[in-house]
């Protein structure tokens, strides 16, 4: 452990944008809000609890392993059995229980994933957005059928052909996004008329310091501020992070201006923040899936939106 952090804050918080994509699961207890008896009190206590746990148990898990072995030697799809296995403890048995328990603990974690993407469709397909197809519920099982089907093939054919970093890093940079829109729409919800709320702490001033820390700390600890590279090129890494810097600007103003919130406003912060620690390479990716729903968006789902049609 010495260094304890040998990248920094900067190494940190990349750290924790590559493996974000693990608390997805979270996101998925969301999505079950019409299967639960009591959603209000449920759904929120659910979703605490849990992060909590996985949290603490993330931490402890890699204290242990980076206590066993230099942490460069992790840079391997199976960490765990990795460290049990013969190039470090040696405890082959364990190695093998360690493999055995992430293989069926695998298939868990991915029906987690597959819970929450079809009841999103299905949602929308009942709302208009999508095809009426996916709003179909099974009449036996209950459950959005064509919407699962379609999942399954849509996420499990592209990883046929990409690599586990490729698939996490952009399963991460889709999650984050994803929690911004949900922080950014609690700060346009009507906190009088909401089922779910979300305790309200004025962040006029207290969000500002909390840009001015964190952007200190992270400038501090870039390697360079340089827009371009040592060949005259666009550094795109840092273009990146420019633009967040200017939303932070941006909603700094408006904290101070309309006293928002300031739980949603660190949620947007940080969310981007690590959006921006996944390179450009993946921003690029996600771009042209995000063109793709948009196309399909406005081509179809704002022509046959149901609450478009209630407003008019």
């Amino acid at each position: 452990w010495v260094p304890f952090a040998p990248e920094g804050v900067t190494g940190v918080l990349k750290g924790v944008s590559g493996v974000f994509f693990a608390y997805i699961g979270f996101d998925a207890i969301s999505t079950t809000a019409e299967e639960c008896k009591k959603p209000q009190r449920d759904l929120p206590l659910s979703m605490i609890y849990s992060l909590i746990i996985c949290t603490v148990l993330y931490v402890l898990i890699a204290l242990v392993l980076t206590g066993m072995v230099p942490y460069k030697n992790l840079n391997v799809g199976d960490p765990l059995a990795y460290v049990f296995g013969a190039e470090a403890a040696n405890v082959p048995w364990v190695s093998a229980m360690v493999a055995g328990s992430a293989l069926i603990a695998l298939f868990s974690v991915l029906l987690v994933f597959q819970i929450g993407q079809p009841r999103i469709w299905m949602v929308m397909g009942r709302d208009g957005l999508l095809p009426k197809a996916f709003a179909k519920v099974h009449p036996k099982f209950k459950t959005p059928s064509f919407a699962t089907i379609i999942t399954g093939v849509v996420t499990s054919i592209p990883c046929l052909f990409m690599n586990l970093t490729e698939v996490t890093d952009l399963t991460s940079i889709g999650t984050l996004f994803a929690f911004l829109i949900v922080c950014s729409g609690v700060l346009m919800m009507d906190r009088t008329k909401a089922k779910f709320k979300v305790p309200y702490i004025n962040g006029r001033w207290t969000f500002p310091i909390a840009v001015a820390v964190m952007m200190y700390y992270v400038t501090m600890n870039k390697a360079s501020l340089s827009l371009l590279d040592n060949d005259g090129t666009l550094h795109g890494d840092m273009f990146i992070f420019y633009i967040h810097f200017a939303l932070m600007l941006a909603l700094t103003a408006l904290a101070i201006k309309k006293q928002l919130s300031l739980i949603p406003l660190m949620g947007i912060m940080f969310c981007s923040y690590l959006m921006t620690e996944l390179g450009v390479t993946n921003w690029i990716r996600f771009g042209l899936w995000l063109a793709v729903g948009l196309v399909i968006y406005f081509l179809y789902g704002y022509k046959k939106s149901h609450l478009r049609t209630i407003n008019q």
